[in-house]
């Protein structure tokens, strides 16, 4: 008899292939769910394999529409970012899956979810959080977590091993002992030789973009359109031909591509997990790289400058922590998005690119309805906007606190 329909978060991958048939060998009815979020995968062999390890249905929900309309655009609104360098390719994902997994749960009557996060990561946080807040009822069965799961698949090894067994094929072999977890925004790599900080990882690891050294020897050019701080536009020249894209799926993966053919968006880190644990982690983020630069690149020339502060200091640090966290279903979360949209009024313009071997350039960036930036006011050359006698009372000014730390410390150094 059976304990009942547990809609399992299933990949194709070693982990969750594993826990399908572990989950059907614990008594359960297991409905392998996948949320296609760009990722490049065969999904016809992953419904064969899901049916034939033994899942009662398998069922793909296509996400990648709102992955971009509501997570990845306002991300690059808000320029999110994790520890300076990690632009949360996993981290915005979740929300989404999460949101797609608890829909199909409820239709197909399950009243658990299952995972296939280990114990020791970020994203058992991440999707769990988010199932409480969408169905407050469910139960999310952890198999990483329980005794009688992780003492018998100590390590990668075993799961391996039994996959041997039973016959499941599984891509992950023992010459390449890594993980990766992929969306249309980014992959990323750990476990394994990664696990070593010191170790360079192999040139086959990498799979979305091409190696730097061996991108083309031409640049590559673009001029990407925001209204409001979202891209609305890109345009470029391929072969000969102007190419012009306006929709929003469209221009994300017109970006990824032109980065990924230019070796754009690697990168190499160590950061810090929300469960205190530091992981090394490489990415290739390519989409993101190209458009939060030029994002940024056009606030320069756009957005007030007191306004950009306050947004740095605590808008987009706050978001990008909450998502890396798992708390964007959150009272707190939901503050902090509705105070994106009203600092990118004024983010309005085009901005022109270079892709070259791995790096983003910015070729120029215009504006014709933001007057922020005045080539006269700001000119070396003019004595226009003020005069420059103003300046030696704004200097007298901003000396008086400078002068009184001077007099009490007579003897100041470098």
């Amino acid at each position: 008899m059976s304990k009942g329909k547990v809609c399992l978060a299933y990949s194709g991958g070693l982990d969750t292939s594993i826990i399908l048939a572990w989950l059907l060998d614990e008594g359960y009815e297991v409905v392998a769910f996948m949320a296609d979020v760009g990722q490049e995968e065969d999904f016809d062999a992953a419904r064969e394999k899901a049916l034939k390890i033994g899942a009662t249905k398998y069922v793909v929900v296509d996400c990648r529409e709102d992955f971009v309309n509501d997570i990845l655009f306002p991300a690059v609104q808000v320029n999110a970012v994790y520890e300076d360098i990690y632009l949360l390719g996993t981290s915005l994902a979740r929300p989404v899956i999460a949101k797609a997994q608890i829909d199909v749960a409820r239709q197909e009557g399950c009243f658990a979810v299952s995972h296939g996060c280990t114990g020791k990561g970020n994203d058992q946080i991440r999707f769990e959080l988010a199932f409480y807040a969408l169905k407050t009822d469910v139960k999310v069965i952890a198999p990483w977590r329980l005794p009688e799961f992780f003492e018998r698949f100590a390590g990668r090894k075993d799961l391996l091993d039994y996959a041997a067994e039973k016959g499941i094929p599984v891509a992950q072999t023992k010459a390449k002992p890594w993980s990766t977890d992929e969306n249309q925004a980014h992959i990323s790599y750990e476990a394994g030789i990664l696990e070593d900080p010191d170790t360079t990882p192999p040139k086959d690891m990498w799979k979305l973009t091409v190696d730097p050294m061996d991108a083309p020897n031409t640049p590559q050019d673009l001029s990407i359109d925001f209204e409001v701080g979202l891209p609305v536009k890109v345009s470029y020249e391929q072969d000969g031909k102007k190419v012009e894209v306006t929709k929003p799926i469209d221009i994300f993966n017109h970006v990824s591509n032109l980065a990924r053919a230019n070796g754009v968006g690697r990168i190499d880190i160590v950061e810090d997990r929300y469960i205190n644990l530091k992981s090394r982690g490489c990415y290739e983020q390519a989409p993101l790289t190209v458009l939060r630069r030029a994002h940024v690149d056009l606030e320069g020339l756009t957005l007030d400058k007191e306004v950009r502060a306050l947004r740095d200091q605590f808008v987009t640090p706050t978001y990008s922590k909450l998502l890396y966290n798992g708390s964007y279903f959150t009272p707190e979360c939901e503050f902090i998005r509705s105070m994106i949209k009203p600092s990118q009024k004024s983010v309005n313009g085009t901005v022109r690119v270079r892709l070259y071997k791995g790096n983003v350039m910015i070729l120029g960036r215009s504006s014709k309805t933001e007057k922020l930036y005045d080539p006269t006011e700001s000119s070396m050359d003019e004595l226009t906007g003020f005069s420059p006698i103003d300046t030696s009372g704004f200097i007298a000014i901003q000396a008086i606190r400078v002068k009184k730390y001077g007099d009490a410390n007579k003897n100041l150094t470098l």
